[in-house]
């Protein structure tokens, strides 16, 4: 089965991006294919280099596991608004388009939006 999760929220100051992910990490162990697509405030969420207090979650962590059995993709319109650059992601997360997110929503079996 294939999950797409739409990410519109920041990576703290709530907890939707690390629910989200959590429930993500545990489709990848059921072995369905996981595509998250971070668009709004989500897409600070790939910012390579996050620094997090000792024993608090760490989202940058978080996606690097979904990229390893799964897709990461971030909208490169909201990156551009943001700052962020292709050089500032997380390996392995990729610039993408609303033209591929909308493909990828014609495609899932199932579509979460957090």
């Amino acid at each position: 089965m294939k999950t797409l999760f739409i990410m519109n929220e920041p990576p703290y100051g709530n907890e939707r991006l690390y629910n989200g992910l959590r429930l993500a990490h545990t489709l990848i162990k059921h072995e369905h294919e996981v595509i998250v697509f971070l668009m709004a405030d989500a897409v600070v969420a790939a910012k390579a280099g996050q620094k997090t207090p000792e024993g608090y979650y760490n989202i940058e962590r978080m996606l690097g596991r979904v990229i390893r059995k799964g897709q990461v993709l971030l909208c490169g319109t909201c990156m551009d608004t943001r700052g962020l650059t292709d050089d500032d992601i997380l390996d392995g997360a990729q610039r993408s388009t609303m033209d591929a997110l909308a493909e990828e929503t014609e495609r899932a079996d199932k579509v979460l939006v957090f």
